[in-house]
């Protein structure tokens, strides 16, 4: 039979590269509690669906007469593969091949995943799991001369964070250039005591007198605070279902819709908690995400970014089977003020939304920017008014419903007013340029001061502030179209969603 002798060849050397490192090194690999790099991209992919482009790759070792006596692969398998059904590309980095170092790289491959998903529009999901082809310095003799710094490819890694949905998950210890794939993406997830991430590692690090493990330095925990990366999960398998959950939010590319799925929950549905959802005490908590699950498709909350910000809830979820994304106060963390985490954190959300043509809906409880020494040291009015700013930016439809406060600057934040208003209030409303609260004794010094019962005359301002603080006065003035029984919260939005997807697509 014809070419016998090349594809006996084609399936040794295939046989080869599924041994990655060889057994002691997948063993090794397996010890530590984690998945190789070939287990991973089936686990990642919908069954039977991969298809890996490259598997040739690598560097051969030949005997005196030219025969192939052994392969050691390139640290980088990728391919195409379905994810939720839709056609995805699929990468992972091979830790049992020189621990993902530079020396074991093909360059040229993980140049073409990158550049498969954006000039075909298909999600890039990074499985990612080492220095990524970062540098090594004993590849530095070999070479006999050190380079000036350069990244092959990464025009490509800028053109997907604008055109095409991007998921990294560190799965490893990822240090230099796989830390940097790692956070450029639009989700990125760590595994709690598996994943680590540094811009250089301990030993590096020891060099200027601090000696930390793997975890004190750059442990997830540290990362899921600091805004690096968006969620820590607890294991590898709860990885791969958050990416799949993420991206069944989002269009494969930008320009195009993502899916209505089928929702058995009723757009009329009005649940009778939220009547008492918000306490009348306005100096008590409340859980705005019980407020969301209640308002939202059942079960289709999907919150990332949790740990940092976290006067600020993210999220994606469902209306009428539509996607939208979510922006949220949480009343619960510093009476929902921004930080200047939190303004970071929504301008960085508001930007994913844009991007993939996501209606925003914002569920507003904010008594303003957070004050004092810290927030001003921490530069809070820089970052909240690069957060004001990409709210007035945003061109996807808005919604807005005010839940409670929205008190100056940050309180304006709830969406650009130049646009048509498409906003409720629930009647625990409470809005202003700064609260009453704590405001009052200063205003009224003078009268205080001179009054027979201070106590008794601070409580008659206080009661008629508080009729003139109503919802229903600020109605009358049209300075809010609607004050609406929170059970309605739900079949508006609805109604919002599916006029927000015939604008969407006129446009």
């Amino acid at each position: 039979m014809a070419w016998d002798k090349e594809l006996a060849e084609k399936k040794k050397r295939e046989e080869l590269a599924e041994k990655m490192g060889g057994q002691e090194k997948v063993a090794r690999q397996h010890s530590r509690g984690k998945l190789d790099v070939r287990a991973r991209v089936l686990k990642m992919a919908d069954a039977g669906s991969f298809r890996e482009i490259g598997k040739l790759a690598g560097k051969g070792h030949y005997d005196g007469d030219g025969e192939l006596e052994g392969f050691t692969p390139a640290n980088f398998v990728f391919g195409k593969a379905t994810v939720n059904g839709a056609p995805a590309v699929l990468s992972g980095d091979d830790f049992t091949v020189r621990g993902g170092a530079a020396d074991a790289a093909i360059w040229r491959k993980g140049i073409l995943a990158e550049q498969m998903a954006h000039e075909y529009g298909l999600p890039l999901i990074r499985l990612i799991d080492g220095t990524g082809g970062g540098g090594s310095v004993k590849s530095l003799e070999d070479m006999g001369l050190t380079y000036v710094p350069w990244l092959p490819g990464w025009e490509h890694v800028v053109k997907n964070l604008e055109t095409v949905p991007v998921v990294s998950l560190a799965l490893g210890s990822v240090a230099g250039l796989g830390a940097a794939r790692v956070v450029a993406s639009h989700y990125s997830v760590m595994v709690k005591g598996m994943s680590h991430m540094f811009t250089a590692g301990p030993a590096v690090v020891a060099a200027i007198g601090e000696n930390l493990d793997k975890e004190t330095l750059g442990g997830a925990d540290i990362h899921a605070r600091n805004g690096a990366v968006d969620d820590v999960v607890a294991s590898e398998e709860a990885a791969f279902q958050a990416a799949r959950t993420f991206l069944s939010y989002l269009p494969t590319a930008t320009g195009k819709k993502a899916a209505q799925v089928a929702c058995s929950d009723g757009v009329e549905r009005r649940d009778e908690f939220l009547l008492s959802a918000v306490p009348e005490d306005r100096q008590k908590a409340y859980s705005m995400r019980k407020i969301l699950a209640s308002v939202v498709d059942k079960n289709s909350l999907f919150e990332m970014g949790k740990l940092w910000g976290r006067s600020a809830i993210t999220a994606f979820a469902r209306l009428d089977g539509w996607p939208v994304a979510v922006l949220a106060s949480d009343p619960s963390h510093l009476g929902g003020s921004w930080t200047a985490d939190t303004a970071r954190k929504v301008e960085r959300f508001v930007k994913l939304a844009n991007t993939f043509g996501l209606p925003v809906v914002h569920f507003v409880d904010n008594p303003g920017f957070m004050i004092g020494l810290d927030a001003e040291k921490a530069a809070t009015i820089r970052f909240g008014v690069e957060a004001l700013n990409g709210i007035y930016k945003s061109t996807v439809p808005w919604a807005t419903v005010i839940i409670r406060k929205a008190y100056g600057v940050a309180g304006a934040a709830m969406s650009d007013h130049t646009k048509f208003q498409y906003r409720f209030a629930w009647p625990s409303g409470d809005w202003g340029s700064l609260p009453l609260e704590g405001g009052i004794e200063v205003a009224y010094k003078s009268e205080l001061e001179t009054a027979e019962n201070p106590v008794s005359h601070l409580a008659d301002i206080r009661a008629r502030l508080d009729k003139v603080r109503s919802p229903f006065r600020t109605a009358e003035a049209f300075m809010i179209e609607d004050v609406i029984d929170p059970r309605e919260t739900r079949p508006l939005l609805c109604e919002f969603a599916n006029l927000a997807q015939a604008r969407m697509q006129e446009n």
